[in-house]
């Protein structure tokens, strides 16, 4: 079974098309990155496979079924969409942030039961935050604040998680630290990740897979080894690059 698969999207604004007619298949339980461009449509792209936008048209399928079939419950209860910019958390405790992952299950007025404080416990363990979890959000750092937020997208119970730039605002250390946590939750747990990524570097480290987009258009579509090529890289991003590795990874840096 796929992923998702998108037949022949389109998505409009008034006076422009922000993606193209697009035919693409993404597979579960790996690590796909988005990548391309500013203004390439990756972002557009994961608002349309989240359910946050309908299509203008084509159609798109998530695990077997149209998406636009999908209850916005039972999509929830599935898929979780952590956003570029996340929703203001003040005066919210990380553990009351990651009990939020529960809201799919029990709605608004109903009472946590002792499987949603499993699941809160169990996400908060996971993504490393046990020492935060009476820390108030807007206090934590960026990474610490990232992990909170995947938490709570664990918590939904959640089997694929799609993230939107969710390293851009963090240093060295806690890029490796977030996206090492996706890595492993899709290795270890059979998660899927589709990642809105800018370091094409962090990209091939961390991903198994890569779309890459350019105005709407689908340019690449294949594994890691694909992109890390001067050839891909330069029609991607219109820049001559140089392609070495170290120690069994490959990374790029402009000629």
């Amino acid at each position: 079974m796929t992923l998702f698969t998108l037949s022949g999207v389109t998505y409009d604004v008034p006076g422009r098309r922000l993606i193209e007619p697009l035919d693409l298949t993404i597979h579960p339980g790996r690590v796909t990155a988005l990548i391309g461009r500013n203004g390439s449509g990756k972002s557009t792209l994961l608002k349309l496979i989240s359910g946050q936008n309908r299509p203008s048209a084509g159609r798109i399928t998530y695990g077997g079924r149209d998406l636009a079939a999908w209850s916005p419950r039972d999509l929830a209860r599935d898929l979780a969409y952590l956003p570029q910019v996340t929703p203001p958390a003040e005066g919210m405790q990380v553990e009351e942030l990651v009990a939020l992952g529960r809201f799919p299950w029990r709605g608004a007025l109903g009472r946590l039961r002792a499987e949603d404080h499993a699941a809160i416990d169990a996400a908060i363990t996971r993504c490393h935050v046990a020492h935060l979890r009476h820390r108030l959000v807007d206090t934590l750092s960026g990474g610490e604040r990232q992990r909170s937020w995947i938490a709570m997208m664990l918590a939904q119970g959640a089997r694929t998680l799609l993230l939107d730039e969710p390293i851009s605002a963090l240093d060295v250390a806690h890029q490796v630290e977030v996206l090492d946590l996706v890595q492993t939750m899709c290795r270890d747990e059979g998660l899927s990740a589709i990642v809105v990524l800018h370091d094409l570097n962090m990209a091939a480290r961390y991903c198994d897979h890569v779309v890459a987009l350019g105005t709407g258009r689908l340019l690449l579509d294949g594994p890691m080894a694909e992109m890390m090529t001067p050839t891909a890289l330069m029609a991607i991003y219109g820049l001559p690059m140089t392609v070495a590795t170290h120690e069994g990874h490959a990374f790029a840096l402009p000629r």
